[in-house]
């Protein structure tokens, strides 16, 4: 009886040992795969740190793209469109050009002429400065100006003259082929001369010698001579009417 109780001791007993054994075993295996991953792993804090990092800058830089190119909102749409048309608003009143050459003129005065059927358009531009449109049918015909001096026209033998102050003068008839001297109305006489080609000089003479001088440079001119409307054309024809 006391072999058999012994030999049943020694067998728990080399079974607790074995198990302890196993349970010893067990545990380092544990630590030692747990030394292993912590040694490949990256510290815990740098690599949340760096992903949240990379993650947050991703996102950042994904939202700035989209905001960027995402359309504008219902209020910036309104401010950019009130901001763009004062813009406009600022550049039409403040930088547009004059009509006429960047020269404001006056409401034109309409005048009819010597044939029955042309008008003259008469606007004025400034200080003894004044334009007159030659008119027919809806067409404008020629277009006479002073500025410093008087304008003249031969329009299809209707001289016309617009002097200094604006006033539009025309009559038909009684033209002159020029080289030459010829007597004008009012008593003048003008001594016609050929300078080339429709370039022509007219010396109009007085009691007192030369009064007044013409002349043309592919361009007609006229003279108010105190009151004696005179036209001399790029053509060499000089006509004078009182």
């Amino acid at each position: 009886m006391r072999s058999d109780t012994t030999a049943r001791t020694a067998r728990r007993r080399t079974l607790r040992v074995a198990a302890a054994a196993l349970t010893a075993a067990a545990a380092l295996s544990l630590t030692a795969c747990s030394g292993a991953d912590a040694a490949g792993a990256k510290p815990a804090g740098h690599s949340d740190t760096a992903q949240g990092t990379a993650e947050s800058g991703g996102a950042g830089s994904a939202a700035g793209a989209q905001a960027s190119g995402a359309p504008a909102s219902a209020g910036a749409k309104a401010d950019a469109k009130n901001d763009a048309e004062a813009g406009a608003a600022g550049k039409q009143s403040g930088g547009a050009p004059a009509a006429g050459g960047g020269k404001a003129s006056s409401a034109a005065r309409t005048q009819r002429l010597a044939d029955g059927v042309s008008t003259a358009e008469v606007s004025k531009l400034g200080e003894q400065h004044y334009r007159a449109k030659i008119v027919a049918r809806g067409e404008v015909l020629a277009t006479l100006e002073t500025n410093g001096h008087d304008d003249g026209l031969d329009a299809n033998d209707m001289f016309v003259t617009l002097t200094l102050d604006g006033q539009v003068h025309s009559w038909m008839g009684g033209g002159h082929q020029g080289p030459g001297t010829f007597t004008l109305a009012g008593g003048w006489k003008a001594k016609v001369t050929k300078l080339g080609e429709l370039r022509y000089r007219a010396q109009i003479i007085g009691h007192d010698g030369v009064a007044a001088t013409l002349e043309t440079n592919q361009h007609d001119v006229g003279l108010n001579a105190n009151g004696i409307y005179l036209v001399l054309s790029s053509g060499g024809i000089i006509s004078a009417h009182a």
